[in-house]
């Protein structure tokens, strides 16, 4: 079911955001932090299919969304990394959740005190490349040739829409200098330890139902030895 959830501003209120939940009030709570940016619609289908495994296994689920993301009403180019982080520990309290699944570029939000899966964590730098890359190639297949040196150089600035996203300068800058390094409480989980092609490089949105259950099965093992 969906529900709303109190989120901080940065301007010190609060607003709503919508939050997929599969609750039973149960002790195993886990908050589940979706990619950002274009692979968050590659795994929409996928981390649903998680969550429902994770809720038969006896786990509450909460997926949040974040300030400019899906259904947020939020604008996102006004929207940080470190915005971003704020608002997962605030759904983290507000749901009870004790441990956290995260996925790609969601990685980068996760607590480093929380108990965390981290699947297939994706470096900053990489994921702003690899947008880059993308519009530039749709630019020039439109025949209005663009560089990424050029892009980024007025996005440092002005901010980008990259993959249809709008991100603010400030958010571009992030991505461009931040260092990611999991926090040693944190389990990378490979994409070796599911097998198959990862969802990320598949050219449509998919599901895949053998990986949805080796990914819900490593996360309950790992709530059981916290």
């Amino acid at each position: 079911m969906y529900v709303t959830w109190p989120c901080p501003l940065p301007d010190g209120t609060s607003g709503e955001e919508m939050a997929l939940c599969f609750e039973q009030r149960r002790s195993r709570r886990l908050l589940v932090i979706p990619p950002l940016f274009d692979e968050a619609n590659k795994f929409r289908h996928q981390l649903s299919e998680v969550m429902r495994r994770l809720d038969e296994g006896g786990v509450d689920c909460f997926l949040p969304d974040l300030p400019g993301c899906n259904e947020s009403m939020a604008p996102l180019h006004a929207q940080t990394l470190a915005g971003w982080r704020q608002a997962v520990g605030a759904a983290a309290a507000h749901f009870g959740a004790a441990h956290v699944l995260a996925v790609r570029s969601g990685c980068w939000l996760v607590p480093d005190d929380v108990p965390a899966a981290l699947y297939a964590p994706a470096k900053p730098a990489q994921v702003l490349r690899n947008m880059l890359r993308a519009r530039v190639l749709a630019a020039k297949e439109a025949g209005h040739p663009e560089t990424a040196e050029a892009l980024l150089d007025d996005a440092r600035s002005n901010g980008i829409v990259l993959a249809g996203w709008q991100l603010g300068a400030e958010l571009v800058g992030e991505l461009e200098t931040a260092v990611y390094d999991p926090s040693p409480r944190h389990r990378v989980v490979e994409q070796a330890e599911l097998g198959g092609r990862p969802l990320w490089l598949r050219a449509e949105n998919d599901f895949d139902a053998a990986q949805a259950e080796t990914l819900a099965a490593i996360v309950m093992a790992e709530m059981a030895d916290r």
